[in-house]
């Protein structure tokens, strides 16, 4: 950290928790590597952050260092069984102030079994609303890449949502499926969801199509879109076979350095949301 001669910096906290979805249903856009690096670097600048991993491949677990066998408790517990989510959250190693609800297989099947339980698409509100929200700073919800019920519950249960679009061809292709079921979320289960982040990722400066990518999308969505990209970098991709973010992984690396401003520019955006403390 202290490469951008930032280390001993307290970024301000919001004046109360922030939910946001870390949503896209196209896979391979860098919503997991996305919701793992700003959770790292806020926690190491004094904010308090729960990541909840919704997908079942787990990636994000992984990346935290989270141990997942077929005897975890898991989200799948909270969504299916009741379980206290307070329970299920536990500290990431070497990362002081982050905590993470991992995700196992068994939430392969949760779709399934959701279908026929009461209020389905907002059981992970209730699970929150069980949560003490003085207690933390953010909860950033990994979704998995599809807009079926568990992303529907996460949308329900959040009032921001962050996309992360990837600076390639097709990159705005499925956001406008992702637009249209934010506003049915938003009609029918939750009026207070509102789409407050965009984060560009896997940015080449080498192409003029990331560009023009990038070109498009701050012209779309103007002032929701961070100034920061996230450029392409091997350290990124490294990171996670070593059960950690490449913020813990390689500190100096390009990419940890545009998270650490990504999530630099998040939290004072905080400050103009919902004011800070």
């Amino acid at each position: 950290m202290s490469v951008r001669g930032r280390a001993d910096e307290t970024w301000p906290r919001p004046g109360r928790c922030r939910i946001m979805s870390v949503a896209n249903q196209k896979g391979g856009v860098g919503k997991t590597t996305t919701t793992v690096n700003l959770a790292v670097a806020l926690a190491m600048h004094g904010n308090r952050v729960l990541v909840v991993d919704l997908d079942p491949q787990g990636n994000a677990s992984t990346a935290l260092g989270m141990e997942r066998t077929s005897e975890s408790r898991s989200i799948y517990h909270c969504l299916v069984e009741d379980e206290d989510l307070r329970e299920l959250a536990r500290p990431v190693p070497d990362v002081p102030n982050l905590w993470c609800v991992p995700a196992t297989i068994d939430l392969a099947g949760a779709e399934i079994e959701l279908v026929s339980l009461v209020a389905r698409e907002s059981r992970l509100k209730r699970a929150f609303s069980a949560y003490d929200y003085d207690e933390l700073d953010y909860i950033l919800i990994d979704c998995p890449p599809s807009l079926g019920l568990l992303t529907v519950n996460a949308m329900v249960a959040c009032e921001e949502v962050l996309i992360p679009i990837q600076c390639e061809y097709y990159a705005l292709e499925g956001v406008g499926q992702l637009l249209r079921n934010i506003d049915l979320v938003k009609s029918h289960l939750n009026p207070e969801l509102a789409i407050s982040t965009i984060l560009l990722t896997m940015y080449d400066g080498r192409t003029r199509l990331a560009s023009q990518v990038a070109e498009e999308v701050r012209g779309h969505f103007d002032d929701l879109v961070l100034k920061t990209m996230i450029p392409r970098s091997v350290r990124v991709s490294e990171a996670p076979s070593y059960g950690q973010s490449v913020m813990t992984y390689d500190p100096a690396s390009t990419g940890a350095v545009a998270y650490l401003d990504a999530g630099r520019e998040l939290a004072f955006r905080a400050q103009n949301l919902v004011g800070n403390r």
